[in-house]
């Protein structure tokens, strides 16, 4: 009987922890981001669900558009959302590279919320440079984004990654943090936004959402 009370208040957890977003009370500017990883999205559904804004993912690394970039990018305005383009970066291509096919891909767009760089590992690339080499080769990557937008670049950072590289310390530019449900406490500069959780579920969407909030002030 105690196993079976202790299952279903690990079920009830579980299923708040899907629908679990940070209060709108203290942060009322929240929104998504997505990559072709999460299936279609509806975004006049999801604009419905509370979310203001929505990134997505247009390239990784120097050869890889995201195939729902398009579609992602043009839905978004015509539901009425602020819109922003990820470059996700990798450790095995050139910066200068990756920065030409983002800006080959991604349209100048003033209206558009600035660029997100995201940084975190990933098990196809093991390459690890040092910290010279990368630091040197990200600046050019983020010189040729912000002239082609021109607008500073936001860098959306894992920790491990900051535990490795301090790009917060290398760069200032605004920091996305990542954590689920915690508030992220990493970094050498205070976060503008926080991936709060890549497990919500929301209509609009089949699978579960990246959720991030904005930090205000």
């Amino acid at each position: 009987m105690i196993l079976g009370a202790i299952a279903l208040a690990g079920v009830a957890a579980w299923q708040v922890a899907l629908r679990w977003r940070p209060a709108v009370e203290r942060y009322p500017v929240q929104g998504v981001d997505v990559s072709e990883a999460t299936g279609d999205v509806v975004w006049p559904v999801l604009k419905g669900e509370g979310a203001d804004f929505g990134y997505a993912v247009a390239t990784s690394g120097a050869r890889t558009r995201d195939r729902a970039f398009q579609t992602n990018w043009d839905e978004m305005a015509r539901a009425g959302l602020r819109r922003g383009a990820i470059h996700v970066f990798s450790f095995c291509q050139s910066p200068r590279a990756q920065a030409d096919s983002f800006n080959t891909v991604v349209p100048r767009d003033p209206a558009a919320l600035p660029v997100a760089i995201s940084f975190r590992y990933a098990e196809d690339c093991p390459d690890r440079p040092e910290r010279a080499a990368l630091v040197a080769g990200v600046a050019d990557m983020i010189a040729r984004i912000e002239t082609h937008t021109g607008k500073p670049v936001v860098l959306k950072v894992a920790r491990d990654v900051e535990r490795d590289y301090r790009l917060t310390e290398a760069f200032d530019r605004p920091l996305w943090a990542v954590g689920n449900f915690l508030r992220p406490g990493y970094g050498a500069r205070v976060w503008r936004m926080w991936r709060a959780t890549d497990l919500r579920r929301v209509d609009g969407v089949d699978g579960p959402v990246n959720w991030d909030v904005v930090e205000l002030g």
